[in-house]
């Protein structure tokens, strides 16, 4: 069994390990984050994984709030101060190393303005993140759904989304009515 000081240093070590690897955002890790939290760590089940990416994303402000969440659900076995502590030390470990790398990158980016690599550099990170989100939107669809109405409804919206001007909040609102009423299930 893992003291809490074990579980902050687990949890430290995991995010510092992820933080420059987070290309296009913080959500294009959210498979590795899933994987590393619940399948190897095991700080939280798959449903809370789920409920944990639910709150993140409906709270305002940064993707990266998932970390916070996640090292809150490590950490909480050993009481809630460190709950909060491994929660804190995660968003920390997360942000820090990747926001000093993109400081130095954004003060040196412009001298190398018409250099081939820059330009590159630039056009292949496109595909990669395009890659790395649609990775990311199946680990969210296997993570939350797991009834045949659930899956309908994620496609129908996936559709509608793709080829419609529609508001994402409404499809927010009517999947949180099917769910409230019962219809949808996981």
């Amino acid at each position: 069994m893992m003291t809490g000081l074990d579980t902050l240093w687990q949890v430290i070590k995991t995010f510092l390990g992820l933080s420059l690897f987070s290309l296009g955002g913080g959500n294009t890790l959210l498979q590795e984050y899933q994987h590393l939290s619940v399948d190897t760590y095991h700080w939280i089940t798959n449903n809370q994984f789920a409920d944990l990416y639910a709150l993140a994303e409906a709270a305002p402000g940064p993707s990266s709030m998932i970390v916070g969440l996640l090292g809150l659900g490590a950490g909480l076995r050993h009481g809630v101060l460190w709950g909060v502590l491994t929660g804190l030390a995660a968003e920390i470990a997360v942000l820090l190393p990747s926001t000093l790398l993109m400081v130095a990158a954004a003060l040196s980016w412009g001298k190398f303005k018409d250099s081939p690599f820059r330009i590159a550099f630039e056009r292949g990170l496109g595909p990669i993140t395009l890659g790395i989100l649609f990775s990311v939107g199946l680990t969210v669809l296997r993570t939350a759904d797991h009834h045949w109405l659930a899956y309908v409804v994620s496609f129908l919206v996936c559709g509608l989304m793709l080829f419609t001007r529609i508001s994402p909040l409404y499809f927010m609102a009517i999947a949180g009515l099917l769910g409230g009423f019962g219809l949808i299930q996981r």
